[in-house]
């Protein structure tokens, strides 16, 4: 007070109470928005902004309000040892003395608060009696003035002395630096909100509590330092003649020489250190001076002291217990159990008390207690700031019932209270924000498995809403394209290896929807439509793939996919790639489902989108592995295959484990899971079920399911060029090459050319190449792509079609018709004419590929396209089974003739 001034200090604690008003507010704004329970600043902040800024605000918070307890306990022990000090009484010596009497203090303190609320209550109401009574004791005294008193420097309230000191002195000080001692005292607002769980209604009274208590305190504090600046000099030399003027006046200078005292004596010369005792500069228990009865001001010291350090000791275990039983950090859950009627934590009361009587035995607490002032503040921070995000998130579940706040105002309290972070002590703001962000990352990491609604969420959903629509404002570009697929997996888990491929090119990149058709006539389930979406949705982020999942229901496979081709994404966010298996059962299944999967294809290109066909020799879907078929509800396998890795990550070592069950198709969490994400099994696995081997068949089909989720060795992904497309049979390839699995893989170019003319189409490839900023290993000009293919070929792909010709020549013309109509499907012999050296090209492509990339780790290559109604559905399938038999995986691609690429900036 003596170095501040009146003015000084008036502003000082100004700032300080606009600080804890503007945080005042907007804690009572959270803790009306709903129902509070127990948790304090831990419990509003996770619940407004999630478990990351909660889950690190929670454990610094309850280990600064821990601390806080020897802090305030040692601030006791250290006023009892002065005074026993004055009556020569000590024990060993003051540091000791302060160790015993603060260990002591502490057990008393515990006791009361393992006793339970009602007795701590009782007692910070006594404690309250106290202090009351030592402010009214000051104040008093401050009206009555005793000469006795006035060598110690207090006239009374008097003009002169209030002008003196109106203006600072600082000796060794700045008003930052007096600043930071001060706010420390203003830092025990949340004292009502730790305790919100046992609170009658905390709606109600943590608002009133709180602002209630800031006002008060505020008006003291300003009111100890207008008075003590009025009637209190600097500088006193606390004897009784020496000091006194005889009768020269004319070298005194100072408000005390109008009541006949000279102090300058005493005062400091040059920044030296003054001589004088007493006044407002020198004598910390200025106010016992002061006040009517000097042993009530020490007994207020001692119940500031001991109420603080009961409310600290109460509130770090409520905090703790909430913190617990959130599960937030592992091995802490036990710290959380509660006992007796009141759930009390007493094991956190405990801990608490071990950490304090740590730091009360340290009895050192100058280096702790900026730390402890900046964790605080941080949590204040976070506090004002939970306000503004819940605002700015304009969710319709941010219905405060208080509403004095404003979302800007408590952005400007969340940056007030940083700046004042660095202003009590630079390197310990540096120290909190990293304790803070190195918890919020790991929390982050740990991504606990809650969801309580934070304001988080509400804006991701705000953010995600105004993108989308913003992005529809934008025409498309070519230099912006991003394949954005509808993988037609059906349930995700049911073919994994085209789930993995699709990933990879579409991660970080652009949209994947997995599309779910479930073919129904009767009336859909829409309850457990919607509940596999919530399932399916839930194990495609539990395996870290960056997709949607989209069901519908349809009477067939081809009306369900074009429900999705017309109506999957939002906005730009919409599909442009229709992603399809190769169906192997083509030739020996129903042809109308043969029929349903070539309209599929015409569909997506009527819709302007592009085509890719996946193939593997075993297959893709492993769903009669799995019990997966929708129409099945018996007991199946069950596989577990290790999905837990990033897309781009090494996850070459896999599990298969075969178990019986019967069990929904999606994945949960396991009940036991550490949360250290575990393999995902496809279904939960009933630990009861026998182990069931599976056959050779089987076994490679399932090995193949997860060949694209390891790492690939070094090889190569050949693409084959036939076609200009757009580019999107050369962009995927080298989006695939691009991620950190397929990093070993060189991409070789294949295209069609003349004999006379290889050396320049291969120049010619490899300009275009590097205009496209498109990196390869190799280019590979086919001279021979058009010579007739080899006999045996030739009698393979005759044998292949044989069953589905039409044979009109053997029936009358109308029987011809007929049959044509009721079976389109079937191939003309006019057709086949038609189409004769387009079915040659595809027989001689395949002895091309398995002479060139018979090792390749992948294929990718133009997709022949049949011309809608000319070209019938056994024909075009007999093209692509010939083209991509008997290869390594494949790709088929076809752009919608979209540019896709340019060489432009």
């Amino acid at each position: 007070m003596g170095q501040r001034s009146v003015v000084y200090s008036c502003v000082i604690v100004a700032m300080a109470t606009v600080v804890t008003t503007i945080t005042g507010c907007s804690t009572s704004a959270i803790a009306t928005n709903g129902f509070v329970r127990g948790g304090g600043a831990y419990y509003l902040i996770s619940r407004s902004l999630g478990p990351e800024f909660g889950g690190s605000i929670g454990l610094i918070f309850a280990f600064a309000n821990a601390v806080a307890v020897a802090m305030y306990v040692v601030g006791f022990a250290e006023t009892v040892v002065e005074l026993l000090g004055t009556a020569n009484l000590v024990m060993l010596d003051p540091i000791n003395d302060v160790r015993i009497i603060g260990t002591i203090t502490v057990l008393i303190l515990l006791g009361i608060s393992v006793a339970g609320m009602e007795w701590e209550a009782k007692a910070q109401i006594f404690l309250l009696v106290i202090l009351i009574s030592a402010i009214f004791n000051y104040f008093i005294g401050t009206f009555i003035p005793f000469e006795s008193k006035e060598k110690y420097g207090f006239f009374g309230y008097d003009g002169g002395i209030m002008w003196e000191n109106l203006g600072p002195d600082f000796r060794g000080e700045t008003f930052f630096s007096m600043f930071s001692i001060f706010f420390p005292a203003a830092t025990g607002i949340l004292a009502g909100a730790n305790i919100s769980g046992d609170l009658a209604d905390p709606q109600m009274a943590i608002p009133r509590g709180t602002l209630l208590a800031i006002l008060i305190t505020g008006l003291v504090y300003m009111g100890v330092a207008v008075s003590a600046g009025a009637c209190i000099v600097r500088d006193a030399t606390g004897v009784e003649h020496n000091g006194t003027l005889s009768a020269d006046l004319t070298n005194c200078t100072g408000a005390a020489c109008r009541f006949g005292y000279d102090f300058s004596s005493c005062r400091p010369v040059n920044e030296e250190k003054s001589s004088c005792l007493y006044g407002l500069h020198n004598n910390f228990q200025i106010m016992s001076v002061v006040s009517g009865f000097s042993p009530l001001i020490t007994a207020g010291i001692f119940s500031a002291t001991l109420s603080s350090a009961l409310a600290s000791l109460v509130s770090a275990p409520k905090v703790f217990q909430a913190l617990c039983k959130d599960n937030i950090y592992p091995g802490i859950a036990s710290f959380g159990r509660g006992y007796g009627k009141n759930n009390e934590p007493l094991r956190g009361y405990l801990l608490t008390f071990g950490i304090a009587l740590a730091f009360i035995l340290i009895a050192e607490l100058n280096t702790i207690a900026p730390i402890i002032s900046n964790f605080f503040l941080a949590s204040y921070a976070l506090i004002n700031f939970s306000v503004f995000h819940a605002s700015l998130a304009n969710s319709p579940g941010w219905r405060p019932s208080f509403k004095y706040y404003n979302m800007w105002v408590s952005l400007a309290g969340a940056v007030l209270c940083c700046v004042v972070m660095f202003v009590i002590n630079w390197w310990a703001a540096l120290f909190t924000n990293v304790i803070v962000l190195s918890l919020y990352i790991y929390v982050s990491y740990k991504k606990p498995d809650v969801n309580w609604g934070s304001s988080t969420q509400a804006l991701t959903y705000q953010q995600a809403l105004t993108h989308s629509l913003q992005l529809c404002g934008v025409a498309d570009h070519v230099k912006t394209f991003r394949p954005q697929c509808l993988v037609m997996t059906g349930a995700p888990n049911s073919r994994p290896a085209l789930l993995n491929l699709v990933h990879a090119f579409t991660k970080n990149v652009g949209l994947m929807v997995c599309g779910h058709v479930r073919i129904s006539s009767r009336r859909p389930n829409f309850k457990e439509l919607n509940s596999d979406l919530v399932r399916y949705q839930r194990w495609l982020l539990n395996n870290n793939s960056k997709a949607f999942y989209t069901p519908v229901v349809a009477e067939d496979l081809r009306q369900g996919t074009q429900y999705l081709l017309q109506a999957s994404g939002l906005g730009r966010l919409k599909p442009n790639t229709l992603v399809l298996g190769f169906k192997n059962d083509w030739s020996n299944g129903d042809m109308k489902d043969t029929e349903i999967y070539m309209n599929m294809i015409h569909d997506a290109f009527d819709f302007q989108y592009g085509v890719v066909i996946l193939r593997l020799r075993e297959g893709l879907d492993i769903s009669h592995i799995q019990g997966q078929d929708d129409t099945s509800a018996m007991k199946d396998v069950v596989v577990s295959i290790d999905m837990s890795k990033d897309s781009d990550g090494d996850s070459s070592k896999l599990s298969s484990k075969a178990t019986s069950v019967q069990n929904s198709p999606a994945v949960q969490k396991d009940d036991e899971d550490d949360g250290k994400a575990p393999t995902q099994p496809l279904l939960k696995k009933d630990k009861s079920s026998p182990t069931m081997p599976l056959n050779v068949a089987d076994q490679k089909l399932l090995e193949a399911s997860q060949q694209f989720q390891k790492k690939q060795g070094k090889g190569t992904v050949d693409v084959w060029w036939l076609f200009d497309d757009g580019g999107l049979t050369l962009l995927i390839p080298y989006l695939i090459a691009s991620k950190k699995k397929w990093k070993d893989c060189k991409i070789r170019v294949f295209i069609g050319g003349k004999i006379n003319r290889i050396d320049h189409d291969r120049r010619a490839m490899a300009t275009l190449l590097s205009k496209f900023r498109i990196d390869f290993s190799d280019i590979t000009v086919l001279g021979d792509i058009n010579t007739k293919p080899k006999s045996e070929s030739l009698a393979a792909f005759a044998k292949m079609i044989e069953p589905y010709k039409l044979r009109e020549d053997d029936m009358d013309q109308e029987a011809a018709e007929k049959l044509k109509s009721d079976e389109p499907w079937r191939i003309t012999d006019n057709e086949l004419e038609l189409y004769k050296a387009k079915s040659n090209r595809q027989i001689r492509l395949n002895e091309l590929l398995k002479e060139h990339s018979s090792t390749a780790n992948l294929i990718v290559m133009s997709m022949p396209l049949a011309r809608k109604g000319a070209v019938s559905s056994a024909l075009y399938m007999s093209w692509l089974d010939t083209l991509s038999k008997d290869l390594p995986p494949i790709l088929l691609v076809r752009g919608n003739h979209q540019s896709v690429l340019t060489f432009y900036s």
